[in-house]
């Protein structure tokens, strides 16, 4: 899974890197409420004693990687061409109640776009459709087909604020809970916690349930509401809320040129972390929406700074080990390949082994991965160990019967249908069907 991401994301002109896995805490705090899911570090003689040290003057383990690539940024921002496309996949840390799809180590794939001081919104539509053509490859694992829902904060903050609502982050927030609890008890919250009023609380719910595929469907159906609503299009929140509505428009409606229905318009996803500032992203996988978003994002004006100067950005991550594990639990997955190779070498005694390995080596140069068989066990036990680990094919290096001077010529059987036949390891091909170098997972 992580060579077939790699691939497309460097087929889109990505460029891999990797960061330290350990960050300052004021670097680690920048995400806004997420201080309680950082796992601290400390010295050995430093245990019991750290109550009086601020996080922010700690190092912690990095919980996500965008966070890193900020700091990566500024860093070297002098030797990097902007606009700075990059990828990474690598561990992460975080504070979760381990739970199925949850954990506490596990493996993120992130892509992201970075500009120096300006960012073309383009890159909010290349970025989701990245991650689709990714999502897509992974289908050949039996992973479902995989939607983008996208909004822009700009829009429903305009909107928020033509209700006469003040505490953006927190309905935001809020709203981003509506389908892990429902809309009653969201629109509790909003009562409770925001200050809305239960008729400010429903505006924000019929905003949340609009979805669209196209601009022109989008726009009608927010300008209704607004209407609805009487938020005059003259008023400062209105002209807010267009800023984002032309930009998700406009996201829409290019990404349907080019991959039809891999994105549309979901005004309910918020992205409750503070430092969006544009469009936000949450993906679903069809028939699996009860997993809930498997790669989510979106565009960040303020994360990387540098003084007065800004490095926006959009981006989007996958989870890749919570990818996985539903593959394997939903899915009904398996390992069918337990080993890489494609053929175990057999060795006749240990005093031919030289030239057992000698095989192994032509047929690796020519790209055919191959092991060697452990120990001069009988054969059958060489062939009962291939199998164990699904290696297809058992090469028998050439033999002088009893009785002749030359030996005959190497055979190679296929332990799955049971035809053997002579080969060259300078020559030989195996069958596509069992030529598979890597470990493959199958539905």
């Amino acid at each position: 899974m992580i060579d077939t991401l790699r691939h497309v994301f460097e087929l889109n002109g990505f460029v891999g890197i990797e960061t330290r896995a350990v960050e300052p805490g004021s670097s680690l705090l920048k995400k806004g409420e997420t201080s309680k899911e950082i796992y601290l570090l400390s010295r050995l003689q430093e245990v019991g004693h750290e109550d009086g040290k601020p996080v922010e003057d700690r190092l912690g383990l990095h919980f996500d990687l965008t966070v890193p690539l900020s700091r990566y940024v500024v860093e070297n921002s002098g030797h990097l061409a902007f606009p700075f496309k990059r990828y990474q996949i690598q561990k992460v840390w975080r504070g979760e109640r381990p739970q199925e799809g949850r954990f506490r180590e596990f493996v993120q794939a992130d892509i992201d776009v970075i500009g120096n001081g300006e960012l073309p919104d383009h890159y909010e539509v290349e970025v989701p459709l990245v991650m689709v053509s990714a999502l897509e490859e992974l289908r050949a694992y039996g992973l479902p087909k995989a939607t983008v829902h996208a909004n822009n904060r700009k829009l429903s903050e305009g909107f928020y604020r033509g209700l006469g609502l003040s505490d953006i982050e927190g309905v935001l927030r809020e709203i981003d809970k509506l389908d892990k609890i429902g809309a009653d008890e969201v629109t509790q919250l909003l009562v409770k916690e925001c200050g809305a009023s239960l008729q400010q609380a429903q505006a924000c719910l019929e905003l949340a349930q609009m979805t669209a595929t196209s601009g022109a469907e989008l726009t009608e159906g927010f300008n209704w509401l607004c209407s609805k609503h009487e938020i005059s299009q003259e008023s400062e929140a209105y002209q807010l809320a267009a800023q984002g509505l032309a930009t998700l428009a406009m996201i829409v409606d290019e990404a349907d040129r080019i991959r039809p229905g891999a994105v549309i318009a979901d005004l309910k996803i918020a992205r409750g972390l503070d430092y969006y500032t544009g469009s936000v992203y949450e993906t679903f996988l069809e028939g699996a929406e009860g997993l809930g978003s498997i790669c989510s994002g979106g565009r960040y004006d303020n994360l990387a700074t540098q003084g007065s100067h800004t490095y926006p950005g959009v981006g989007l991550s996958i989870g890749l080990s919570r990818l996985l594990s539903y593959l394997l639990n939903q899915v009904g997955a398996h390992a069918s390949r337990v080993s890489p190779a494609s053929v175990l070498v057999a060795v006749w005694n240990e005093a031919d082994r030289a030239s057992s390995n000698h095989i192994a080596d032509a047929l690796r140069q020519r790209g055919i991965a191959a092991d060697v068989a452990p120990t001069a066990a009988k054969i059958g036990k060489q062939i009962k160990y291939a199998d164990h680990l699904g290696i297809p094919y058992v090469w028998f290096p050439a033999q002088a019967e009893a009785g002749e001077s030359e030996p005959q010529g190497d055979q190679v059987k296929n332990i799955v249908t049971g035809e053997q036949v002579e080969a060259s390891p300078v020559s030989w091909t195996p069958d596509s069907l069992y030529a598979q170098q890597q470990v493959v997972i199958g539905a």
